[in-house]
């Protein structure tokens, strides 16, 4: 049970029909070589920042294509034996021919029996479990749209999320399904009838019936932009293939453990993005971060890289300074994935003098920007505290000066705007959100004060818009204020009820 590759399971053979796409590598316009600073990226003539680092091979962006097919197309043949999904608390895995063999399945169900196309959205209110990946799988490679949501937002806010996406059908655990817009048809997902859609027949061609286009929408996730309430943000197929993880070094037996929900853009793309590299990714599915559990599981399925937000990583620096057996249970593990919000470098450096054979990579980005699009790469990128890396590949970015909206060069603050293929299709029913924040040439404006220094790495120093991160989620000032003064007097705890 110590290898997640070596769980004994009986499985079905699951064939792929569609065929590889040609990749490519997508062109991306920029100035003579002689104009671009080797160093930083920075063209002095444009007064834009450029990615040094390899472009993503991609197919050609107009034949149709969706995301499932896409990363199905990039699995060896035959299929790898081990683990797609482990799940951290039962130690049940998935392989990946039953992975593909249950999406199928399921994809074949929501056709014939729930009769969901291409375009309808699919709103899912869930925690983590193995279920999920292959709901979020099935769903794309039909051509609906992924719409999840946090289970534990009260009636009224999933409802105003419904407002925005509009979805014709739920998929929900039953503890939550009670907390739904009236009238939403649900499917349980901890029903016997769900179960019996995975274990189905599958049909071929179920996932080559509707013609899906990389431009379509595949997901719509929630965010609250630089300013206000929550929006839905358009996230298209060719958005989600420009998550995969470029062909390395990265060893056979590379083993992810993911600690963050999978209705956050960070979990939700992580979720996504091992099968496109054939890695095992391990859910932690427990209601709360355990940290003595995950560390357990670290050392029970020889996991090697962890992602986690800021809170966790602070949790896990607590219980190591507390008991020093607690690094020994993690030898396996050599890189920490953080992301959601900042690191603070007081706390990078008393995680490296616990875990000294683990170094921290950072990234930066955000639900509009399909995730991260700049981070630490390798040991020599981590060690530069207070960073959050490089520009990834096809990223572009600008540092404007605030107050005059000059573009400014390497080594000074200003607002950072970014463009390339991951930035969002928009927010959905809302354009005058959207060109708040994106422009007519696709530069979207984070909000964010950064700083880009000589060497092509970012810092984020400060925020221009109206967000709180707390434990990586977005809190807003003005909506947090009204909270209190409808609370006021009523006898509430306040810590309680925010925190």
């Amino acid at each position: 049970r110590g290898d997640p590759r070596s769980h004994s399971l009986t499985v079905v053979s699951c064939p792929i029909p569609l065929l590889p796409p040609k990749l490519i590598v997508e062109p991306v316009i920029m100035p003579s070589a002689a104009a671009v600073d080797p160093q930083s990226g920075y063209c002095a003539v444009t007064r834009t920042f450029h990615s040094l680092r390899a472009p993503i091979p991609l197919p050609p962006p107009s034949p149709p294509l969706s995301f499932p097919a896409f990363a199905f197309s990039l699995l060896p043949s035959p299929l790898p034996a081990h683990a797609a999904f482990l799940d951290a608390a039962t130690g049940e895995a998935v392989p990946f021919p039953a992975f593909l063999g249950q999406v199928r399945a399921l994809a074949t169900a929501l056709r014939a029996q729930l009769h969901i196309s291409r375009g309808d959205v699919a709103f899912v209110l869930a925690p983590p479990s193995l279920h999920i990946p292959v709901l979020y799988f099935a769903l794309m490679a039909v051509g609906a749209v992924v719409s999840p949501a946090n289970p534990a937002l009260t009636t009224g806010e999933l409802a105003h999320l419904a407002a925005l996406s509009k979805p014709s059908v739920a998929f929900a655990v039953s503890s939550a399904a009670g907390k739904l817009p009236p009238g939403l048809s649900a499917v349980l997902l901890d029903s016997p009838r769900f179960l019996s859609f995975l274990h189905g027949p599958g049909d071929a061609l179920a996932m080559d019936a509707a013609v899906i286009y990389q431009s379509d929408p595949a997901a719509i996730l929630y965010s609250s932009g630089t300013t206000g309430s929550a929006k839905a943000v358009v996230l298209t197929h060719r958005n989600l293939m420009t998550t995969r993880v470029l062909p390395g070094p990265a060893p056979p037996d590379e083993v992810l453990m993911l600690t963050v929900p999978l209705f956050h853009v960070y979990g939700f793309v992580f979720c996504l993005r091992p099968v496109m590299a054939a890695q095992t990714l391990v859910l932690h599915t427990a209601r709360r971060f355990d940290t003595r559990a995950v560390l357990a599981a670290v050392g029970r399925f020889r996991v090697t890289r962890l992602a986690l937000a800021p809170p966790a990583l602070l949790a896990i620096v607590r219980a190591a300074e507390d008991d020093k057996s607690v690094a020994a249970s993690a030898a396996t593990l050599q890189v920490v994935l953080c992301g959601g919000a900042a690191l603070s470098p007081e706390l990078i450096r008393r995680f490296s003098h616990k875990f000294p054979h683990v170094f921290v990579s950072q990234g930066y980005g955000l639900t509009e920007t399909t995730a991260g699009f700049c981070r630490s790469i390798g040991v020599e990128e981590s060690r530069r505290i207070g960073s959050v890396g490089r520009l990834s590949p096809g990223a572009e970015a600008k540092i404007i000066d605030p107050g005059t909206g000059d573009a400014l060069p390497p080594g000074v603050p200003g607002e950072l705007w970014v463009r390339g293929p991951f930035v969002m299709e928009g927010y959905l029913g809302d354009k005058e959100s959207t060109s708040e924040i994106l422009d007519s040439e696709g530069w979207l404006r984070t909000g964010d004060v950064c700083l880009i220094d000589k060497d092509g790495f970012l810092s984020v120093v400060d925020r221009l818009k109206e967000i709180i991160k707390y434990k990586g989620y977005q809190v807003v000032p003005t909506i947090t204020s009204k909270l209190l003064i409808t609370t006021s007097g009523s006898g509430m705890d306040v810590d309680s009820t925010f925190v």
